[in-house]
């Protein structure tokens, strides 16, 4: 799989028009420096945002364009700028982006950051404006090599041009920008936790409120916005509301397009540009080309292992966060994953769940203790060992670590596709259990510590 895999030819002609996000990238995949980011209108919106717009009248801008996060969770970007404080004598603010993409299944926003880094640049540099924010960082997932030295450059770049730094395009506005790269925890998608990994502190979650927004990093009002959510301010900016939210397919309640793709045993895995409300249906058949000969399609996952798992006769639901929503589960990052017939669930959710139960960060009770539970149960039943009643279990697991129950929302996302896959695929899971004659007694079986 490559990350310019944009489909058949015939389906998209990326024009600035419908493709905001990728209409600039190089066929060959080759990183668009600044001379030619420029040339392709770059920095454009920035300097309007500059010279014609009000902060205020960007954050308003924005939120009326319908923006929201793209990394899963979905919370309104115009709302989430306008609760940073208004008070003027607050003159040090925060913007983070969080690049810090460990979802398992989920690669866009490494394509954005190693392509078109200078598109995020633009992105963040707008949204600085906005928000009055003096500095900010790109915290980058650690094994992001690539990405990083692309970022590192193009900021290099954009400090020379004078876009960053000191009395940025002769505003008096001056703002800093860093590339920071993490140790590798999926738990600093949260982005209480990426601020405590920045500041030096353990990753955890925080609790809230205070938000971010009120006392973030270092104490200061903070933003933080994903890579894709801020790589679509620039074209917001240059082009207006109304043309932002007629990109979307008739039936959305999400604005603009998103960057969507298939993985797994496809002809055609990729990445691809496209409006909110496409169907799946279209994304597995037209664009991923559908299941390679020899296998069928068993089940999906519609944005990331955090979401649940759906089938095949659900392919005709609209990718945006109603449209999946309407079918049982959450559209997350968008990249979907096709589950092969040769795929055992068990098996599959125990890997699932040995990483999800890996990478709580043990703060609080349900995910630190639950998680390895879920994996110990799933490996009896994996192996025909489970005894009557782990079902039952798991399933409790299910509600005990559900929205709400837990500090953060790690565990419930861990255990979505796990209460999905019993669901819709109960007699696998019943398969592994032991006749009760040859049932190993709970207290007998070996305890999974950090599975």
């Amino acid at each position: 799989m490559t990350l310019t895999s944009f489909g058949p030819a015939n389906l998209i002609k990326r024009s600035p028009e419908t493709h905001p996000l990728t209409w600039r990238l190089r066929d060959d995949g080759k990183p668009v420096w600044l001379d030619e980011y420029q040339a392709k209108n770059g920095y454009a919106a920035a300097r309007k945002a500059f010279a014609d717009m009000a902060q205020d009248d960007i954050v308003q801008t924005v939120k009326d364009a319908g923006l929201k996060g793209r990394g899963g969770a979905g919370f309104p970007t115009g709302v989430k700028w306008g609760l940073m404080p208004k008070d003027e004598s607050i003159n040090i603010r925060y913007l983070l982006c969080n690049a810090d993409e460990m979802e398992p299944n989920t690669w866009k926003d490494r394509m954005l950051m190693e392509q078109l880094p200078h598109l995020l640049i633009e992105g963040m540099l707008i949204s600085a404006r906005a928000l009055k924010t003096y500095r900010g960082y790109i915290f980058l997932r650690g094994e992001y090599t690539t990405a990083a030295k692309h970022l590192n450059r193009a900021v290099e770049e954009a400090k020379a041009a004078g876009l960053l730094g000191k009395n940025i395009l002769g505003s008096g506005f001056d703002f800093e920008l860093f590339v920071h790269t993490g140790a590798g925890r999926y738990i600093c998608g949260e982005e209480t936790a990426l601020i405590n990994s920045l500041e030096g502190r353990r990753a955890n979650p925080r609790s809230k409120p205070p938000f971010p927004a009120a006392v973030g990093v270092w104490g200061k009002p903070t933003c933080v916005n994903n890579v894709e959510t801020l790589c679509n301010v620039p074209a917001i900016i240059a082009d207006g509301v109304d043309w932002y939210k007629s990109l979307a397919r008739e039936g959305s309640e999400d604005m603009g397009t998103k960057l969507m793709g298939f993985s797994g045993k496809v002809k055609n895995p990729g990445l691809w540009e496209l409006p909110f409300g496409v169907t799946a249906r279209e994304l597995f058949e037209d664009y991923a080309g559908g299941m390679r000969d020899g296998y069928t399609l068993k089940a999906w996952q519609p944005g990331g292992a955090g979401t649940g798992f759906l089938l095949p006769e659900h392919l005709d639901a609209q990718m945006y966060a109603g449209g999946i929503g309407k079918v049982g589960t959450r559209m997350g990052t968008g990249l979907a994953m096709a589950v092969d017939n040769t795929v055992n669930m068990v098996s599959l959710l125990r890997n699932m769940e040995q990483f999800f139960a890996r990478e709580s960060c043990g703060f609080c009770t349900p995910c630190r203790d639950g998680l390895p539970w879920s994996v110990k149960l799933l490996m009896a039943i994996e192996n025909g060992e489970g005894q009557p009643g782990d079902i039952e279990t798991l399933l409790g697991l299910v509600g005990f670590l559900g929205p709400g129950k837990t500090f953060c929302a790690h565990a419930p996302g861990a255990v979505e596709p796990l209460g999905s896959a019993i669901k819709y695929f109960r007699s696998e899971f019943e398969a592994g259990i032991a006749p009760v004659s040859a049932a190993v007694p709970p207290l007998a079986r070996p305890i999974v510590v950090g599975a």
